[in-house]
């Protein structure tokens, strides 16, 4: 589960991000609205908190263009402002819920969970291959209904992975999707991040094969070619 976060104020922001990635999500953050509208037009998120006061572009701005390139993705307003109109504005331009500043962490947290649930209430949350289960939302991995002892690095290499079964996903692909912004991960570190997984998984009858030049590819072992 993948969060980006827009705060200019650097005390806020360091704080929501050590409670979230605490509590399990991916966080990437950006502290001005054209550094939020430029994440959200290239990368793929599953929820955006929102601060309406941001510099170079409003947040309600950033929301506004979101929502014009017709993206479903939730969003969670902050605001200090203190009239019924600007919450009302930002919930007409397409936000899904706003918390008032200054508010309890306790409480963003509960609306992220509420949040994430509707984002994947329109279909099924557990992904499925094999006997390997993935709940992208409860971010719980399980063969035949036994919970899998995954790291948080280890259940995002498998969100990865399951949500493009029998597809080719390269080293630059994962360290791009696996990696909070700002935090570097070496390609050397995906191969022991695949290793460990791998044999992990391996009790489900699925396999990460590796296919040299090209990446990593989540297929059924009795179909898949010979890993290296």
């Amino acid at each position: 589960m993948r969060i980006l976060i827009a705060e200019d104020d650097p005390d806020l922001a360091d704080g929501l991000m050590r409670s979230l990635r605490q509590s399990g999500y991916s966080v990437d953050c950006v502290r001005d609205g054209a550094a939020a509208d430029a994440a959200l037009t290239a990368g793929q998120f599953d929820l955006l908190i929102l601060d309406i006061g941001l510099p170079k572009l409003s947040g309600f701005e950033v929301l506004k263009r979101l929502r014009g390139r017709n993206a479903k993705l939730p969003v969670l307003i902050l605001t200090a402002l203190d009239g019924v109109d600007d919450r009302v504005r930002g919930l007409d331009l397409g936000a899904d819920d706003y918390l008032a500043k200054p508010f309890a962490l306790q409480e963003l947290e509960a609306r992220v969970r509420a949040l994430t649930r509707r984002g994947h209430a329109a279909g099924a949350s557990a992904l499925k291959h094999g006997d390997l289960t993935f709940d992208p939302v409860g971010k719980i991995a399980g063969i035949r209904e036994q919970t899998l002892d995954l790291s948080a690095r280890e259940l995002a290499l498998l969100e990865i992975f399951m949500q493009r079964p029998g597809r080719m996903v390269n080293k630059e692909q994962i360290v791009d999707l696996l990696c909070q912004w700002g935090e570097e991960v070496s390609t050397n570190a995906v191969e022991v991040y695949v290793h460990r997984l791998r044999k992990k998984i391996e009790p489900a009858h699925v396999k990460i094969t590796t296919v040299r030049g090209l990446g990593y590819c989540l297929e059924k072992a009795n179909t898949s070619r010979a890993a290296t």
